[in-house]
């Protein structure tokens, strides 16, 4: 088996991204009492802002390893990202050493935080990639829905790329659910339908997200300040 990313390194990161996102925004953390204290867990993240894996990296209960576009890994980047435990994935090919090393974690007991749209869009779990469901099935981890809102409600006015500096940002962690029907079936026919099943799961918990911190239903839609 691929090395595996760094644990150590992980608890790094967490501790990293606690300070920087208490320190420049307000997180209000939901439900993080829900996340497994011990074994392997799938956070389901949504993902419209590129702040969404940092600042669930930094206010999640245990330490994550993020599945992470191979774009991120440039320059001074690249070895930082390694050295707490991410991991890098290239998304326009099946990338089997990714996908050992993700597996590896699960099978090691750790967190893998997962984007599954697959790529930064509305943030609303409309469109799944089927890969969060062979993860979740092939491994047993349970799933963790978590729905990150406010991070593109407005531009900020000193960096328009980021939220307006301490500006509140939500995390609401759900419940957690299995992700197989109970057999063990790994065929594609079975994967589809824990696809579906996650992707009813993960709606839902957003529109819980919504009612429970007042967000609206177009929160993921960037407006300006």
């Amino acid at each position: 088996m691929s090395e595996l990313p760094s644990e150590r390194g992980a608890e790094v990161g967490r501790r990293i991204g606690v300070g920087l996102m208490f320190g420049l925004w307000k997180p209000r953390v939901l439900g993080a009492w829900k996340v497994p204290a011990t074994g392997p867990v799938i956070f389901a993240v949504n993902h419209s802002h590129n702040i969404d894996g940092p600042m669930v990296m930094g206010v999640a209960p245990r330490p994550t390893h993020f599945l992470i576009k191979k774009e991120a890994f440039v320059g001074p980047l690249d070895p930082f990202l390694t050295g707490i435990g991410q991991l890098k994935v290239d998304r326009d090919t099946t990338d089997r050493k990714a996908i050992t090393r993700a597996l590896g974690v699960l099978e090691a007991g750790g967190v893998l935080g997962i984007f599954p749209e697959g790529t930064r869009g509305e943030g609303d779990f409309a469109s799944l990639r089927a890969g969060l469901a062979y993860f979740a099935v092939r491994s047993g981890a349970a799933i963790v829905p978590v729905a990150v809102l406010g991070s593109t409600e407005r531009r900020g006015r000193l960096f328009k790329a980021l939220p307006p500096l301490r500006s509140r940002v939500d995390v609401v962690f759900g419940d957690p659910f299995e992700a197989g029907d109970g057999s063990g079936r790994r065929t594609r026919k079975a994967l589809d339908e824990a696809t579906e099943r996650i992707q009813k799961q993960l709606a839902a918990h957003l529109e819980h997200a919504r009612r429970l911190t007042g967000r609206p239903a177009d929160d993921g839609r960037r407006r300006d300040a």
